[in-house]
Formats: C-alpha cells, structure tokens, sequence
C-alpha cells in the first residue's frame, strides 16, 4: 500500500466501471489514491485493517462503493475519524435505491457523506474529495476553481449555440 490522499474501496468487481470514473477525476486532479476491492462481508478482517492504517499512511479521505445491502461504507466509517464518501452502486433488483438506503440511513454518530447512485455519484465522491482535500490546498482549491470555470464555460457556449441554431437544427448536430 503506497501512502496516498485517498483511498477507495469498492464491495466487488462488478463495481469497478463506474468506480473508475472516481479514479478518472482524481487522477486528473493529480489527487494520489489506492483502490482496494474488498466486502464489508467477505473480508472484513481486510477491510478494517486498510482502515486502521489510514490515518498513519496519510490518508485523508476514504471513498466506498457498494451494492445492494451497501455496508462497506459505512462499516469503514464506523473504524475511522476521517470523511467517508459513501457511492450507492446501481443494483439489478432495485436499480440501486436498495444501495442508496443502505448508505444515506447510518445511525447516529457514523456519518457518511452519501451521493448519487452509480457513476454519477462515483465522480461527484471524487470531486467532493477535492473539496475536502482543497480546504487546506490553495493549489488544488485553484484546480477546482478552474474545473468549475471550465464546466459554467462549457454551458454558457451549449446556450449560445442553442441560440444562434435553435433546438431543431441544435439536436441534429
């Protein structure tokens, strides 16, 4: 385990792709990370030691997606004192609100900060990272600054496109 910001764990492989897209905005954050698949159920003995060490290897954040009964986020939080970003996985029963109850409904005193389900939540939990990360970082908080610059550009020349071609020739191009 090389020391690292943040650490992100993940209940199954299955969960990998939109777990991906976390590592995806971290990385162009320049925001170091480990990535662990590791169950809250399976191998817990596992789970709890990466967590037991976080804070002694650096660790700022730790970032978890689950599944269905989704407890991995917040046993993790249950070991730790640092944010844990908790990413309800989409689930082929329930379309992963199963996942999103499991996680947002900890009980009192295990906070864990809860987004949206799959790969949606899993980029927003990266950028949530940063933003934790960015309260002590001028630096990183300047990236954020420019990514969220970058995004309101990106909108703003949508809406003067839209303007300029209107809908119709809009969604044809």
């Amino acid at each position: 385990m090389k020391k690292c910001d943040v650490e992100i764990f993940m209940g199954s492989d299955s969960d990998l792709k939109s777990m991906a897209k976390c590592a995806e905005v971290l990385d162009d954050f320049g925001i170091s990370y480990n990535m662990y698949i590791l169950s809250a159920h399976r191998t817990t003995e596992e789970a709890l030691e990466r967590v037991a060490t976080a804070v002694e290897r650096g660790v700022r954040v730790i970032i978890a997606g689950a599944g269905k009964a989704a407890h991995l986020p917040g046993v993790l939080a249950s070991k730790t004192t640092l944010p844990v970003i908790g990413i309800p996985m989409k689930t082929s029963d329930l379309g992963g609100v199963d996942s999103l109850y499991s996680i947002v409904q900890m009980p009192s005193g295990i906070p864990v900060a809860t987004v949206a389900i799959g790969d949606t939540g899993a980029k927003n939990a990266a950028l949530l990272a940063v933003r934790i990360l960015s309260v002590s970082d001028k630096e990183l908080r300047g990236k954020m600054e420019d990514y969220q610059r970058k995004m309101r550009d990106d909108v703003l020349a949508k809406n003067e496109r839209l303007q300029k071609e209107g809908y119709k020739n809009y969604l044809k191009g």
